[in-house]
């Protein structure tokens, strides 16, 4: 394992992966990358791959974005019932994968999950759409459905039900932070000779170890 370096001079271009010039602190060099994607032009740069692994050992991912990061975890909000909330259930941690295209970066993501508090997730649910909290209230999310008409019925039923009033957010929908223990830093270069630097939780002192990984 490299030592951390003592200090961090700023924003790195692509050859600047190195342990000598990272921060020490992985979510500051994840905000410097994320600000970059989002200045990229790139549509969607909260986008992040959550992989989660169900009681019966099955694995699955998807597509979620993120909704906040800091020191408290990477946050992303969703129903409590649908298949990645049964599998978080059961087996409370997860990884997360982002990839930026046009920065031609990676950031992976390994730690347990927990779910947020009440508070946290009504004021998020507050701030969304109408529309949106309304069908957080009709989807059953991840169950097997007879057809659009009957998704189309419960949106219809739920809009009677709240015609006239504000929609609260329901008990099974919520949000979760993603507490890491490993993070990796992808940055693509020539020849396939990429950098990997991944920062590891030292679980003793909450303090980061930094590895260089092999392309």
């Amino acid at each position: 394992m490299a030592d951390q370096p003592s200090a961090w001079q700023g924003t790195l271009d692509r050859a600047d992966l190195v342990e000598s010039r990272v921060p020490a602190d992985p979510l500051a060099l994840f905000a410097d990358w994320y600000d970059h994607a989002r200045n990229s032009g790139m549509v969607e740069p909260t986008a992040m791959t959550l992989a989660t692994v169900d009681a019966d050992g099955n694995p699955s991912a998807r597509i979620v974005l993120l909704k906040g990061f800091d020191i408290d975890g990477f946050r992303f909000y969703t129903n409590y019932d649908s298949r990645k909330g049964r599998a978080l259930a059961a087996h409370p941690r997860a990884a997360l994968v982002f990839w930026w295209e046009r920065c031609e970066r990676q950031v992976r993501v390994t730690g347990r999950v927990r779910k947020l508090d009440a508070d946290t997730s009504n004021a998020y649910f507050e701030n969304r759409s109408r529309g949106s909290r309304l069908g957080a209230h009709a989807s059953p999310q991840s169950r097997v459905l007879a057809g659009r008409d009957e998704l189309e019925q419960r949106l219809a039923e739920t809009e009677a039900r709240f015609a006239g009033r504000a929609v609260e957010r329901p008990e099974h929908w919520g949000g979760y932070a993603l507490v890491p223990d490993a993070i990796e830093f992808w940055q693509a270069r020539r020849s396939r000779l990429h950098d990997r630097l991944q920062y590891v939780r030292d679980a003793h002192d909450d303090h980061w170890q930094i590895e260089r990984l092999a392309p």
